[in-house]
């Protein structure tokens, strides 16, 4: 019988994310680039922040390890919310590019939740 180990592009809060960084990516590197060295960066950054933590969170050994990257994953998460919001707010994305981007964020915050609380009830160490 072989042991089946989970892998990071099986978890949702992962997948959703890195693909949302790779949208963003796509949309700002079409900005102006006063708009790109202000705004674009932060938001990229705050986006791919997401997904980078989830992913060295998936990579730590120990239960509160794992967590805080979790934790700094939705940190970055509700940043990534804000800069979205300035950006629509400064007519930089199309209103699909923010309902795309904004249906994907809204979803997140529950996925990484599920995270942090299925890594507190099945890992001991």
């Amino acid at each position: 019988m072989e042991k089946s180990f989970l892998k990071i592009n099986s978890i949702n809060a992962y997948n959703i994310s890195s693909s949302l960084s790779d949208d963003m990516w796509a949309i700002v590197a079409k900005w102006d680039a006063f708009s790109k060295n202000t705004l674009g960066s932060q938001i990229v950054r705050a986006i791919d922040s997401i997904a980078a933590n989830i992913a060295e969170g998936f990579g730590r050994y120990h239960k509160k390890d794992k967590q805080k990257f979790f934790y700094n994953a939705r940190g970055s998460l509700y940043e990534a919310i804000h800069w979205t919001e300035k950006a629509q707010k400064r007519k930089l994305l199309t209103n699909d590019e923010y309902s795309n981007i904004n249906e994907k964020l809204i979803n997140l915050p529950k996925e990484i939740n599920w995270l942090i609380k299925i890594t507190e009830e099945k890992l001991t160490i």
